[in-house]
């Protein structure tokens, strides 16, 4: 009927409303993120080359092209800060109208996407393996995993044609997300179509228009992806990889790194997952998504192989490591298991093993709300933009939010100094776990440790720059340690090596009194974090 079909629709949009609240909630952090700085800076130099021209990760070889082309384009009308609020309600806008799909295709009542949510969020905040992520500041994976919900809908509708083209859209914003996503319904596909196909339909091809249609968009992303890897050798190409894998990201990417109870937390959801595909009576849309999800799950353990091969192959280990294998099933497995406790949360069977189910379903759903709100309470206590908080920093980890407040005042106005008083074209030595330099100031700087290029040589360049100017020896100008002992020949060194004329010490790490002419803050300026002191000329 008309009228309830605008019903219907109503609901839904105040459905999407509500999501978009509690995300809200949840990570509504002032801007910067921590990965927003990064993409963000990078999306605005790849509309304006102009912009931090002389800064060498801005500069560098663009991955993620999509998201620059269509997110960045914000840049050029907006601030930066409110193209990261325009980019969020966008993102997750997105993965607000894949969950409600998603849950739409598992039975669930109006508004039961919302305790999908917390479930779910909860699930990968506590129970991941790798550090993912979903609901936060902008970058290209965000927008990424909401295609990626919008194709796991059409999947559980048998519609995998459709899949394929979301999928590959996925693919176009981020490839790993997309691309992973990918193999993981093609295991499920096998599964649920092939192996122990029980549906009275006929068959389903492979090889639809869809899975064409969603190769040819994955290539706007890995077109690019591809493009970081020529005009470099191979000895080049290598070194590149150890860095990326075994330095600079391996928290993310090294399982020996990993924290046993990483491991633990993540297998508990393992479990709960294979437990649901062996022994659950799932209906067939619903049994389409699990198998989804573990080939995620599939996915993770090669990624466990290869981690133990650094120990007998090296070079290959750090090649292979930079696919980010934990990725998928980080965000995947924790979404059905939450897809499927509401589920239960929802059922008014009144059998005793239903009712059982049930009472543990609202049980989790009450503990996973209560971690929700404590989480989202310590996001957003401090009251400054988790890019520049203390914990992110490394200094002062005790600091109350009064001090932190203050702190960050300080480095916005030694940044916008920076921006009003020195020409564009500028470049800067910064505090060494800074990583917001260039969103508040707008210039170019040396190396930090957030901003890592993906192209190989410019990894090198970075690598190398890094390792000159924040050595582990001590002597030199060792920016990140608790003094700061002054070499002039190291200054001028840098001045003629790098062009860099200025550089901004963080007080509460080096003296206040350094043998360098200081021009900030001066003549009754007041900053009592930072300092702005120009390199001797000779």
């Amino acid at each position: 009927m008309p009228g309830s079909h605008h019903r219907s629709v109503w609901i839904a949009v105040a459905e999407v409303a509500a999501l978009l609240v509690l995300f809200l909630i949840y990570a509504g952090d002032p801007a910067p993120a921590v990965n927003e700085a990064h993409y963000l800076v990078k999306a605005k130099n790849f509309w304006d080359p102009t912009f931090c021209s002389g800064d060498l990760f801005a500069a560098s070889g663009k991955a993620h092209t999509t998201f620059y082309w269509t997110f960045g384009a914000l840049t050029q009308v907006v601030s930066l800060g409110a193209t990261a609020w325009i980019g969020r309600l966008v993102g997750w806008l997105m993965l607000a109208i894949g969950l409600l799909r998603c849950g739409h295709r598992f039975g669930l009542p109006a508004f039961a996407s919302l305790g999908v949510a917390v479930l779910w969020l909860v699930g990968i905040e506590y129970g991941n393996l790798a550090g993912e992520w979903v609901v936060g500041g902008i970058e290209a994976k965000v927008p990424a995993y909401g295609l990626v919900l919008m194709g796991i809908a059409e999947v559980a509708r048998r519609n995998w044609s459709r899949g394929w083209i979301w999928f590959g859209a996925a693919s176009a914003f981020h490839v790993l997300t997309g691309g992973w996503a990918v193999i993981a319904a093609a295991v499920a596909f096998g599964v649920t179509e092939r192996w122990f196909n029980q549906s009275d339909r006929p068959p389903v091809r492979f090889f639809s228009v869809g899975l064409f249609v969603g190769g040819a968009l994955s290539l706007f992303g890995l077109l690019p992806a591809i493009s970081l890897t020529l005009g470099a050798t191979a000895e080049q190409s290598a070194e590149a990889a150890r860095i990326y894998s075994y330095m600079r990201i391996r928290h993310h990417l090294l399982p020996g790194d990993f924290p046993m109870r990483w491991f633990v937390r993540h297998g508990v959801l393992a479990i709960g997952l294979l437990l649901l595909a062996y022994r659950g009576r799932p209906t067939a849309a619903q049994r389409r998504v699990i198998w989804i999800g573990v080939g995620a799950l599939g996915i993770a353990g090669c990624g466990l192989l290869v981690g133990a091969l650094p120990a007998v192959m090296p070079d290959l280990a750090a090649k292979l490591l930079r696919y980010y294998w934990f990725r998928l099933s980080d965000a995947i497995v924790p979404l059905v298991l939450a897809l499927w406790l509401m589920q239960w949360v929802v059922s008014w069977k009144s059998a005793a093993p239903a009712a059982l189910a049930r009472g543990l379903s609202v049980l989790a759903l009450l503990v996973a709300t209560g971690l929700f709100l404590g989480s989202a309470w310590q996001r957003n206590r401090i009251g400054v933009p988790p890019s520049t908080s203390h914990r992110l920093l490394g200094v002062d980890l005790n600091a109350d939010a009064e001090r932190q407040q203050r702190s960050h005042m300080d480095w916005v106005a030694v940044c916008d100094w920076v921006r009003v008083s020195m020409p564009r074209d500028e470049i800067f030595l910064t505090p060494r776990h800074q990583q917001t330099f260039k969103w508040y100031a707008a210039r170019a700087e040396v190396a930090n440790w957030k901003d890592v290029p993906q192209d190989a040589k410019s990894l090198l360049q970075w690598r190398d720059r890094f390792d000159d100017i924040f050595p582990k020896r001590t002597g030199a100008i060792a920016l990140n340690s608790v003094r700061v002992p002054i070499s002039y020949a190291k200054l001028r060194a840098y001045r003629q090596r790098y062009g860099v004329r200025f550089m901004i010490v963080d007080n509460r790490i080096a003296t206040k009194r350094l043998p360098l002419v200081k021009i900030y803050p001066v003549d009754g300026q007041q900053n009592e974090t930072y300092s702005v002191y120009e390199l001797p000329y000779n």
